[in-house]
């Protein structure tokens, strides 16, 4: 996509840079936040792990917002400062791990849309019955059609489905926060009857993923800062698309403990937050949210979808994928790559058959290989910083960068640890097949296939973790 000549046309502004932010980040996630965390905790638990989760988020938001401005001409996002930081394979592994990870993004909005219309349609079921995937299916190719459009034209339906869907959201932390009830609150404060500091902290770690999922999109400027009018505009709307998110979340959560008993939240079908409203004014309330999600999740495909078609796009044009994916049609839009990555999202939605809980899987899937992108621009932030290159002798703000990286990156990996073993094995599963790819560009290119030792040891370490996991998968011992 040019962003010479005809610029007026094709360049995004502030706003449609935050509204590719807030796009990303407010989907699926928000209306599961309240049964998705009476699961594990309790509010005092909730407030801890929003403190964590925003805290570590927050750092990241402004390693972003400092990349974009002191390396400008990578403008790729989130995979081109790994490979800037740590060579080409770990930023094939970013680029490849980020583009899955859309991928599974879009397909937990497909099974979340399907699971709502599963509570007024029967034949719906969870979202993974075979009339749920077969809408889903033209769901997809739908939306494909409409963003071969052009990229343009589709951001622009992105900000307003992304108004549209503040409404419902909003309404509903009004309603809710005139429905709170102290007493209910008081009851639901510690999660449970182990009134004890060791009690919470164990119910923090298990709710530390769900909070990675909403934060997952942070990165949607970033992804697309080659269009931004100026420069300067893709940090400030990645740190305001995020705190802006970061109070919704909260409120969400927090309010809806003042609602009903932590149980029964914990029971509630997805999207829980229509039960809450229902609990509330009735009835109509359950229908009210879900209208409101099927327009905010379908907005939230809209967002996934052009991320995951962009990265793969973006990577060709700088050797990081083959160069095929790096054509476009008439309309500027990188089409090869968009078909590529609907065919991922359909294979997903077939899988979803098999999976015992789709939404959940694809929720985890989608957190575990954002994970690894966000890692590596954490921790290129940290060299950049402690190298002292792009900073100015003396510059005060280079301490400051270096510890808002450090704590981005301990984050990062923290969340990493806390997703397990079956996820790093289901991880290693689509990254070693998926270095194909790598090995592919880098024979396109007449380079070896690896650059050093340390690089082919990774390659082959991700191999042997793929191997486990298929024999796990085989014995029953890893299920999807």
């Amino acid at each position: 996509m040019s962003t010479s000549g005809d610029t007026g046309d094709t360049r995004l502004s502030r706003g449609a840079l935050v509204g590719l932010v807030v796009g990303s980040m407010v989907g699926a996630g928000i209306f599961t936040l309240p049964a998705a965390f009476a699961h594990s905790t309790g509010a005092l638990g909730a407030l801890i792990a929003w403190g964590i989760a925003g805290s570590g988020m927050l750092m990241l938001a402004f390693v972003f917002q400092n990349l974009s401005q002191r390396r400008p001409d990578l403008d790729a996002g989130i995979y081109a400062y790994a490979k800037a930081g740590f060579g080409n394979y770990l930023g094939f592994l970013a680029a490849f791990g980020y583009w899955v990870a859309c991928c599974f993004a879009c397909l937990a909005c497909l099974v979340l849309i399907k699971a709502t219309l599963g509570q007024f349609f029967p034949a719906f079921g969870d979202g993974s019955t075979p009339v749920a995937i077969a809408t889903a299916s033209l769901m997809l190719w739908g939306i494909q059609a409409l963003v071969l459009r052009g990229v343009k034209q589709a951001a622009a339906l992105n900000t307003i489905a992304t108004v549209a869907k503040m409404v419902p959201i909003g309404i509903f932390i009004v309603v809710v926060a005139v429905g709170f009830q102290r007493d209910i609150f008081a009851l639901n404060f510690w999660g449970g009857e182990d009134e004890s500091l060791a009690a919470v902290a164990s119910q923090v770690r298990q709710t530390m993923l769900v909070t990675v999922f909403v934060f997952v999109g942070i990165e949607g400027a970033s992804v697309y800062s080659r269009f931004a009018k100026k420069r300067e505009d893709v940090g400030v709307a990645t740190v305001l698309g995020f705190l802006g998110v970061l109070c919704l979340l909260v409120l969400v959560t927090i309010l809806s403990f003042g609602v009903l008993l932590r149980p029964d939240l914990a029971a509630l079908a997805n999207p829980s937050m229509a039960g809450v409203m229902e609990a509330i004014v009735g009835p109509w309330g359950r229908v009210f949210i879900s209208v409101g999600l099927l327009v905010s999740v379908a907005g939230n495909f809209l967002s996934w979808a052009l991320l995951a078609a962009e990265v793969l796009h973006s990577a060709a044009r700088d050797d990081t994928m083959p160069r095929f994916l790096g054509r476009e049609n008439a309309k500027q839009v990188p089409h090869v790559a968009l078909w590529l990555s609907n065919g991922l999202i359909q294979f997903f939605l077939l899988v979803t058959w098999f999976a015992e809980q789709a939404f959940h899987l694809a929720l985890k899937m989608t957190s575990a290989m954002t994970l690894v992108p966000y890692l590596l621009v954490a921790a290129y932030g940290v060299k950049l910083a402690r190298s002292g290159e792009t900073y100015a002798a003396g510059d005060r703000r280079r301490g400051v960068d270096a510890v808002r990286s450090a704590i981005a990156t301990a984050y990062a990996a923290a969340m990493i640890l806390s997703g397990g073993l079956k996820l790093l094995l289901l991880s290693a599963l689509l990254y070693a097949p998926g270095s194909a790819l790598h090995l592919g560009v880098r024979r396109e290119r007449g380079k070896p296939y690896f650059d050093n030792t340390a690089e082919a040891a990774l390659f082959a370490a991700l191999v042997v973790a793929a191997i486990a996991a298929l024999v796990a998968l085989a014995s029953g011992a890893l299920s999807i």
